[in-house]
């Protein structure tokens, strides 16, 4: 508020365009970005960067853009000054990556600035400069090729408060390298080079096809990058999907490859981020981030893009259908992974299993750790006159990253497949009452029993689950628990909740309950802990405002029912046991990691082994 001996004033403008570059020039990169962009705006197909010492002491970006006309050059250093936007329906459906017409003012107000641009019909190019202000209103010319050059040096000359919050010339061009990178990545017609102290530090050219998009995508993220990701394409809602995922053993410890776009605009939202987040949910540690380079495609009036100075976040209208969106098409694209045995690791798109229910029933391996006797015949052979049961469709494979198309076969019946064809082999033994040890044609398979199971029995129990509740087998002996009285009150308010998880739980008491039925797969097991996790998680639910908040409290409790009933350390196992294992985890979605994200199974090639034992040499 005013003092009542101050005067409401007019602000001077360089003190106006000294405030706005506050909000947008933040360092060299947030110049970087600005200049870029409004050579992708005006139609370059190159766009070269060159800074000093980190930007500091020099940007200078070039472009074989369109060009600025003479008469337009000296309002382009003027604020609110712009050729992308003339009325309010133009802002609902912007499309160019700047409108504002504050970047070039703003950039002005602190540094030592130059502009040189030239259009296609012009005889020579024009050129405007000023340091902190314009030098002359009148354009001088100069020799500048088609397109437009712009050098900005001594960042912050006349604003030092501003310059010494700036860090190490090596960190700040680290700033401006990622960031001509995510620039690369959401225009691949338009190829980029980048200059640090003279020397070359990144040079892309126009990538044209889906091979050149991929080469790209290399260069940009790394090779190992695109070794372990998977294209994805989906569209429907008027929503567009596509780009690489990668593989959630692909996993970062930081978020340092996620690169997302909206209408080839790159973009950090938090909805798409939770969207990501949620998708990988099932197949990541807690601890972990998801690599991928993604690309949504929507209707301009569907997404604000005017809600950052810096246009670095968006909003969408639609939130919640954008959110299901992208959850729905990664989520089921990671399902549909499936083990790739000549990728090691690796996995590649196979057709979600389409074989009835009752054919997918699994093997049940007991909690307890006394000896099983062998069965009979082998726990997945047919019975004595019924058909052979049929494994999963044999997965597709795409050339060059060892992956399949996302996009689903046609549905074909499956052919039997013969144990020896099996991705992961036959099972040969048990290594220290963990690890289960499998032959396949390409060498070595090597198990973690607990986390595989945990895998199969999580998602054997969200189908059922899905289907209308999980199955129960009455206690011999009700056991009996004494908790809290608002914990009894919610066991007694949602009996018939608690029974979809094939738990009959009856309060007998104001703290007393009795557990009368559990599932088949907690007999033995701790009971009474996951009681009081179903109690805790009630009170979550009861909070919950979307269905995707209570599916999720509901994952967790059966994600806690799959890793109580899991095969524990030195549980032994015999062979038949084992080949059900493995070919539950080939019938299995997302069985190449446990709930926790951990993998559960690896591959040892044949060349591998040679090596270790130095066959050959």
């Amino acid at each position: 508020m005013p003092t009542a001996t101050s005067r409401i004033r007019v602000l001077p403008e360089q003190l106006i365009n000294q405030i706005a570059a506050g909000e947008v020039i933040e360092r060299p990169a947030a110049v970087v970005k600005e200049l870029v962009e409004n050579s992708l705006d005006a139609g370059a197909t190159q766009v070269d960067v060159e800074v000093e010492q980190g930007g500091l002491s020099l940007i200078r970006v070039r472009d074989n853009g369109g060009g600025i006309a003479r008469e337009d050059l000296p309002l382009a250093l003027q604020r609110h000054a712009t050729s992308k936007i003339a009325s309010l329906d133009d802002l609902e459906r912007v499309a160019s990556l700047g409108f504002r017409g504050e970047a070039l003012p703003s950039i002005l107000s602190v540094s030592r600035f130059s502009i040189a641009s030239r259009t296609p019909d012009g005889a020579h190019g024009w050129q405007l400069s000023g340091a902190g202000r314009l030098e002359q209103a009148e354009t001088q010319p100069s020799a500048q090729a088609v397109g437009t050059t712009i050098e900005v040096r001594d960042l912050f000359f006349n604003t030092p408060a501003r310059r010494k919050f700036m860090r190490a010339e090596a960190t700040e061009f680290r700033h401006v390298d990622q960031l001509v990178r995510r620039v690369a990545l959401s225009r691949f017609p338009v190829g980029f080079t980048l200059r640090h102290n003279g020397r070359k530090q990144l040079e892309l050219r126009p990538a044209a096809d889906e091979s050149a998009r991929e080469q790209r995508v290399g260069a940009v993220c790394d090779e190992e990058f695109l070794a372990n990701a998977a294209y994805l394409e989906e569209e429907r809602m008027g929503l567009r999907l596509w780009g690489w995922i990668a593989l959630p053993s692909f996993s970062r410890a930081q978020p340092d490859l996620q690169y997302f776009n909206v209408n080839g605009r790159m973009v950090r939202d938090r909805l798409v981020g939770a969207a990501l987040r949620r998708a990988y949910a099932d197949v990541l540690h807690g601890t972990r981030y998801p690599a991928f380079v993604l690309y949504l495609e929507l209707d301009p009036m569907g997404v604000d893009v005017n809600v950052h100075p810096a246009k670095q976040e968006v909003r969408f209208r639609d939130s919640a259908r954008v959110h299901d969106f992208l959850f729905g098409a990664v989520h089921q694209a990671i399902r549909r992974l499936r083990p790739d045995p000549a990728q090691h690791h690796r996995v590649q798109f196979a057709p979600a299993p389409t074989a009835p229910a009752a054919e997918q029933a699994r093997f049940a391996y007991p909690a307890g750790p006394a000896t099983v006797a062998e069965p009979s015949r082998h726990p997945y052979a047919p019975a004595p006159g019924s058909a052979p049961m049929a494994l999963a469709e044999p997965p597709l494979t795409i050339e060059r990253t060892g992956w399949a198309a996302l996009k689903p076969a046609p549905a074909t019946p499956a052919p039997a497949v013969a144990p020896s064809d099996t991705p992961l082999g036959h099972a040969l033994a048990q290594l220290l009452g963990v690890y289960v040890l499998a032959q396949n044609a390409q060498g070595l398979v090597l198990v973690d029993a607990h986390a595989a199971h945990e895998r199969v029995l999580y998602e054997q129990l969200k189908r059922q689950l899905a289907e209308g509740g999980i199955p129960s087998q009455a206690l011999l002996v009700p056991l009996t628990l004494h908790v809290a009285e608002d914990e009894a009150d919610q066991a007694e308010a949602r009996r018939g909740e608690f029974a979809r998880f094939g738990l009959e739980i009856d309060r007998v008491g104001p703290t007393a309950l009795a557990v009368r039925a559990v599932p088949p797969l907690l007999i033995g097991a701790d009971t009474a802990a996951l009681v009081r996790r179903l109690l805790g998680e009630a009170a979550e639910r009861e909070d919950a405002s979307h269905f995707a908040e209570v599916r999720d409290a509901q994952h967790r409790v059966l994600a806690d029912i799959a890793c109580k009933a899991a095969i524990k350390a030195n549980r032994r196992l015999s062979l038949p046991e084992m080949e059900a294992l493995l070919r539950d985890m080939e019938r299995t979605e997302l069985a190449n990691q446990c709930n926790h994200g951990r993998p559960t199974w690896v591959q040892v090639t044949m060349e591998e082994l040679d090596r270790l034992f130095l066959r050959g040499r």
